[in-house]
């Protein structure tokens, strides 16, 4: 899939889940947390792909071992990002949550559409 495309598929899936639970679970406006929700996508998807571009062309197991420590890593910088763009305190459940909620949807999108 092209780098544009997988960003693209990343926000259409990520920003609406992101959204939704950032204004219910952590009463952020809808506005504000789907301005972060790009923010935070802007941010770690080009370093995502561009890290794991060297395993593509490897073996499986590397490059699925490098995935599943690079879509982690997602999570938790993605959480630690949010909690300033929203207002929301990094020692609350919401900005993690969404962050691991949000990346497995779009995780399985991606592999979804792969297929």
């Amino acid at each position: 899939m092209p780098y544009v495309l997988a960003l693209a598929l990343t926000l259409l899936v990520e920003v609406p889940v992101y959204t939704v639970a950032l204004t219910r679970a952590g009463g952020v406006r809808p506005s504000r947390a789907a301005g972060a929700a790009v923010l935070v996508n802007l941010a770690t998807h080009p370093l995502l792909w561009w890290a794991l571009r060297p395993y593509a062309a490897g073996p499986a197991a590397a490059y699925w071992t490098a995935f599943g420590l690079g879509e982690a890593a997602v999570c938790l910088a993605e959480g630690a990002l949010l909690a300033p763009l929203t207002g929301l305190s990094a020692r609350t459940a919401p900005p993690w949550a969404a962050s691991a909620t949000a990346n497995a949807a779009s995780v399985l999108a991606g592999l979804l559409l792969g297929r």
